[in-house]
């Protein structure tokens, strides 16, 4: 027995041409908030972080489907945001299949494309907000990874092996050097 999605959300309004931006932002933000409880026990990686940060990227600002800077869609465009929320779906159900398999990265994956998705939705109805693309993002959160990884362990206190072992024969070289120059002064 199914209920009519009606019945569970009485504020949706079907017959609006507006509501798939309100369910674009709902969807992304449960995507977005699982993703978020898998990888905060951890160090996050600089691919996990670039996705949280392009959903956050895409959902900040949302607007009310109902304010002045959203537009009125022809039927092309809705047509264009029904095939957009379609894949949207088909990605949140492979999203979910990778969090019951604890696949974290194949989430990471995921999550961005969920997030593509809705940042074209919002681009439909917002056409004047400026929306990053995840490779911009990428960019800055990997400079920032590579500088936080930088400061954690600093490539200068991370020796080699062959530095390690140039240190220990310069060190029995010095000793040597020490212990010659004692039988020198003990002779005398």
């Amino acid at each position: 027995m199914s209920v009519p999605i009606t019945e569970l959300r009485t504020d949706l309004d079907l017959d609006d041409p507006r509501c798939g931006l309100k369910i674009a932002a709902e969807r992304l933000s449960i995507v977005r908030y699982v993703f978020l409880v898998q990888i905060e026990d951890g160090i996050a990686s600089a691919s996990q972080r670039a996705s949280l940060e392009y959903a956050d990227a895409v959902l900040i600002g949302w607007p009310d489907e109902h304010a002045p800077d959203v537009v009125d869609l022809d039927e092309a465009q809705l047509k264009s945001v029904r095939a957009h929320m379609a894949m949207m779906e088909e990605y949140i159900s492979r999203f979910a299949a990778l969090e019951r398999d604890g696949d974290v990265d194949g989430m990471t994956d995921t999550l961005i494309r969920v997030t593509e998705r809705v940042a074209e939705v919002r681009r439909l109805y917002q056409p004047d907000f400026p929306l990053p693309t995840f490779a911009e993002i990428r960019r800055v959160v990997q400079d920032e990874w590579d500088e936080d990884m930088g400061k954690i362990d600093p490539q200068g206190d991370d020796p080699t092996a062959e530095q390690i072992e140039q240190e220990t024969e310069r060190t029995e070289r010095e000793e040597r050097d020490d212990a010659a120059a004692e039988d020198k002064g003990e002779r005398a």
